[in-house]
């Protein structure tokens, strides 16, 4: 409980001076207004603090990768700024600045589906700044139809056509523009498992903040949207620079979305797929050569550039009734070769529930729940029983069976700009370990937002 005061000592000491320009209630610009004065520039601003705690649990063994068994308690945090600028009525240019700092549970090693999205894949306690996106988006439209947007981060407000061909260039993340989901996709307001704000059978290219340098290829109509990425992948698993021979090592990143509305309840549907060629090994082989040598298995030393990795994924969001509303997705990739960028999970099934408070006249809060089953393949379970470690699980044996995690939240708006939430996430067989666990994983979330905008798009 110390650490759960020390993130509200840090959140109210930065929130302190930003609270007094807060404009996130500020009224949205009318259609009529911003599609005659589109937005030329927006600045956002947020600022995320997590506490955690776990307990201890039942642990016979560990290995060098393993959840610590005995308590822990840690804070991550974030700030971000998000500078959009219009350079022509179809460009824009967006810059994002960030600083991450915090440690996670055990160095964030493990868990499968980690239980923190806001802290990346490197454990670093003093906050450190770096670039997260630059990039670059133009439109290509086709008839005179146009859809508005509201302005928001890295999005500014106006008509865009309706019918277009969008390609954007630069550093971002793929997860900005690939597997969408409308009640699950943010860790700073939403779920924070890492494999149910994203699809975590989806090993999406990225180094160890979760950004990438790239392309994306959008085509989009009223109904449908077809899009296509590139992206680097980092030289090593979990590694912080990217490998350079982007003709052989690379990520691919495809999906098709249907948008519909079932009666007045709008949904949509994501079918992904991914392609990834990077300098990594294969259990196979790895464990083959290790039955061969009466040794451990390493899949490390078996590394060969263009190793291909290859998965699909569906997400699915759907309104239920005006305050209600359910997602879903699935998971699966080749679970032969070795996990490189997102984590270490080779199936996975999960769905959830979220639910606005208007029924109890507090139509800001979200209450949410949520249950996730992750899997591995059999060559996968038989690399870590051997006494083989992933980039971030190995318990130097395993016990395998599906890691299990069911998680709920409620949010709350404290005041203008600023939400805090109360998050709990129950663990079962943690890092596919029967031997292991459960795990109980308690979380306070606060986040703050504001935004500053021309006079003309106010």
């Amino acid at each position: 409980m110390r650490r759960f005061a020390i993130i509200f000592g840090i959140s109210s000491i930065w929130l302190l001076p930003l609270s007094l320009s807060a404009q996130s209630d500020a009224p949205t610009p009318s259609v009529n207004a911003s599609a005659a004065h589109p937005e030329t520039w927006n600045l956002y601003y947020q600022a995320t603090s997590i506490g955690q705690h776990h307990g201890s649990f039942n642990s016979p063994y560990e290995g060098p990768l393993s959840l610590q068994s005995h308590p822990e308690s840690d804070v991550s945090l974030t700030t971000t700024l998000f500078f959009g600028l219009r350079l022509s009525q179809n460009t824009q240019l967006y810059f994002d600045p960030e600083i991450a700092g915090g440690r996670g549970f055990s160095n964030v090693d493990g868990l499968a589906n980690a239980s923190n999205g806001e802290l990346p894949r490197v454990a670093s306690a003093t906050p450190k700044p770096y670039l997260a996106r630059l990039y670059i988006s133009h439109d290509f439209g086709f008839g005179d139809a146009t859809e508005h947007v509201e302005s928001d981060e890295n999005q500014l407000a106006g008509n865009r056509p309706m019918v277009r061909y969008t390609i954007t260039a630069g550093r971002f993340s793929d997860s900005d523009f690939f597997d969408d989901n409308n009640y699950s996709h943010d860790p700073r307001t939403q779920f924070m498992a890492w494999g149910i704000m994203y699809n975590g059978a989806w090993d999406y290219p990225a180094d160890t903040r979760g950004y990438t340098w790239g392309i994306v290829n959008e085509f989009h109509t009223r109904n449908w949207s077809f899009r296509y990425g590139m992206a680097a992948e980092p030289r090593v698993a979990n590694g912080g620079r990217f490998d350079r021979r982007l003709l052989t090592d690379h990520g691919q990143t495809f999906e098709e979305e249907r948008r519909y509305s079932i009666a007045t309840h709008p949904g949509a549907i994501r079918w992904l797929q991914y392609l990834n060629r990077t300098r990594s090994g294969s259990y196979v082989e790895a464990v083959r050569l290790a039955e061969e040598t009466g040794t451990t298995p390493d899949v490390q030393a078996i590394r060969r550039p263009g190793t291909l990795k290859y998965g699909t994924g569906i997400s699915l969001d759907q309104e239920l009734f005006h305050d209600l509303g359910f997602f879903t997705r699935l998971g699966w990739n080749d679970g032969k070769t070795e996990d490189f960028a997102f984590t270490a999970i080779d199936r996975l099934a999960e769905g959830g529930l979220s639910l606005k408070g208007t029924s109890w006249k507090r139509k800001d809060d979200v209450v949410a729940t949520a249950f996730a089953a992750a899997g591995l393949s059999g060559v996968h379970a038989v690399y870590l029983a051997m006494g083989g470690l992933d980039f971030l699980i190995g318990d130097g044996k395993l016990n395998y069976a599906p890691e299990y995690l069911w998680e709920s939240y409620y949010s709350a708006r404290v005041m203008r700009g600023l939400v805090a939430t109360f998050d709990l996430q129950h663990y079962n067989n943690p890092a596919y370990n029967h031997d292991r666990g459960p795990v109980w994983v308690e979380s306070i979330r606060l986040h703050i937002e504001f935004g500053i905008k021309p006079f003309t798009a106010k």
